[in-house]
This record gives structure tokens, sequence and C-alpha cells, in this order.
């Protein structure tokens, strides 16, 4: 007699949304089914996104085979946006490092200027991330938003202290909102319920923070599964949202990414793959090979049923 394997099916559905405008805008979510599951029925109806991360200063603290790719451009955030668009980067992440007070404390309007000039310089999604700096980014995050209002960019992070400012910065001008929380399932709840008060589920993407293998990763991998379980299988309505991977930063401050090419570009493509594992539905690096790397592992359409 044949053997045939039970099939089970779940009714949540991650919410679907866009970010950026015209042929190259990104789509995310969709999916009722849990990743390389194949035990259960549903679909994928969007593939993983990448995204590729550069400052808006030139880093001092890259190690060389890090610069490597970009060394003509690292000192030109436009510049160096276009050679991520050019080695097939989903997005840009621009993350507003100089803002922060404990660098340059560059000002609102300087930062708001560059990240519009980066977006009109390319054709794929911006993601904007400010310094994280609560306050500091309270001032920075709504002028980039007013300033690039239309856009439909990718705006964050947006934190339990500062939500209500820069939120409705989001939805007055037109974006979606990255919604960020340290690595707790309650706090994350929390800060989508009340960002939910006034803005659409439809404008969030969470962010659970993540970390790099050895430093954390398995903590960050549970967390994650289980906010795309609930949304899935349980069909909790605040976990219902795409999520978003920012671990780029977290690999590349580690010795071991540090120490040679090979085994940053490994460390990054094996954190990148777990957090796929897990259910992200858009990753953000630093390195393009890590990108390549992870694409010729999972396939291109491992991710359909």
């Amino acid at each position: 007699m044949e053997y045939r394997a039970p099939v089970e099916a779940y009714t949540g559905v991650v919410r679907e949304e866009t970010i950026g405008t015209g042929e190259k805008a990104l789509k995310l979510g969709g999916e009722n089914r849990l990743p390389l599951h194949f035990f259960d029925e549903g679909s994928f109806p969007h593939p993983p996104s990448f995204a590729l991360e550069i400052l808006d200063t030139e880093p001092t603290d890259w190690p060389e085979h890090l610069v490597e790719p970009f060394k003509d451009a690292i000192s030109d955030p436009v510049k160096w946006a276009r050679k991520c668009q050019e080695f097939g980067a989903d997005a840009v992440s621009i993350f507003l490092l100089s803002t922060d007070p404990a660098e340059k404390d560059s000002p609102a309007d300087e930062a708001a200027a560059l990240v519009k000039k980066v977006a009109e310089s390319i054709s794929i999604p911006v993601f904007v991330y400010g310094s994280g700096d609560d306050k500091k980014d309270a001032e920075v995050l709504p002028k980039v938003a007013e300033t690039c209002d239309g856009m439909n960019l990718l705006l964050g992070p947006v934190l339990k202290e500062n939500y209500e400012v820069v939120g409705r910065a989001i939805l007055e001008h037109g974006h979606k909102a990255w919604a960020e929380s340290p690595l707790d399932i309650n706090l994350l709840k929390e800060l989508n319920v009340k960002l939910c008060h006034f803005l659409p589920p439809e404008r969030i993407v969470i962010d659970p923070e993540s970390t790099a293998i050895g430093y954390g990763f398995e903590y960050s991998f549970t967390l994650m599964e289980r906010v795309k379980q609930l949304g899935v299988i349980i069909k909790d309505s605040m976990t219902q949202m795409p999520m978003i991977a920012n671990l780029g930063r977290e690999i590349w401050k580690t010795k071991q990414a540090k120490e040679n090419a090979k085994q940053g570009l490994l460390f990054e493509a094996m954190t990148a793959l777990g957090f796929l594992l897990a259910g992200a539905n858009i990753l953000v690096l630093r390195h393009p090979d890590s990108i390549k790397l992870v694409k010729d592992t999972i396939g291109g359409k491992v991710w359909q049923k």
C-alpha cells in the first residue's frame, strides 16, 4: 500500500505589502505556509528579498575585504547605492549613522536631503534606518518622511519610545513602518498594537532584532520562528506582518567576520539562511557575494509549492 504523508493546511495569511514605487517595487508577504515545510498546503507568492546596506558616511571600521566590492564608491552614498543596484540587490538600506549624537550629530534636514537624493538615483526601493537614538530619530525620521513624500520608503527603527511621532509621519507621507522591538514577543506585539491604533497593519514590517551565529542567533531564530507560526497557524493578527532581518551589521562587527573574507562571507550567508528558515521576508546584508551564496543555496523555486 502506497504511503502518503499527511498534509497540513493553515488558515492564517501574512499580510501582503509593497515597498517602493514603479516596476521594481518590492512585494512582500502573502504566504499562508511556513518556509521549507513541504508537508503543508499553501503558497509563497513572493520569494525572499535581499537588501544591501550602505552608510550615509564613509565607514572607518569595516575590514578591507568588506570595503573591496564598493571601494570606488564607498565615499559617496549615491554612487554606493547605484553600485548595490548593479550587484542585483532588491533594495538599498541606508543607515543614517552620522545623525547619531555620539557620532557627527548631523541635522535632520541634511539626512533627509541625502535620502531623497539616493532614492532618486536608483530604481529599486529604499529602506531608511536612523541612528537608533530614539530622541534623535524622532527628529530625523519625520523629516525624511516629509522630504520623501510619496516615495513609499521603509522607515525605522520605529520604537516604543517614539512610535507615535514617527508612525504618524509615516502615515501622513505614504511610507511603511520598520517596527523594531528588543527580542521579546510580548514587546513586539505591544508595539504593533500601539501602532495599529492609527496606522493600518498593512503599513508595518516587523523587526524582532537579529543576531549573528555564535552571538545569540538561536534566541533570535526561535523568536522569529514563533512570530511566523503565530501569524500563519494561530492567526494572531499582530504577528501577520512581513518580517525583516537586519543582520549585516551584526555579522561584520564580529571578530570572526573581520578576520578574513571567506569566513566573513560564510558567517553572513549562514546567518541569512537561518533567518530565511525562521520566516524572514527581507534580509539586509552588507556583502553582495553573501547574497549570491544564499541564492545559490536555496535555489529559485524552493519557496514555491
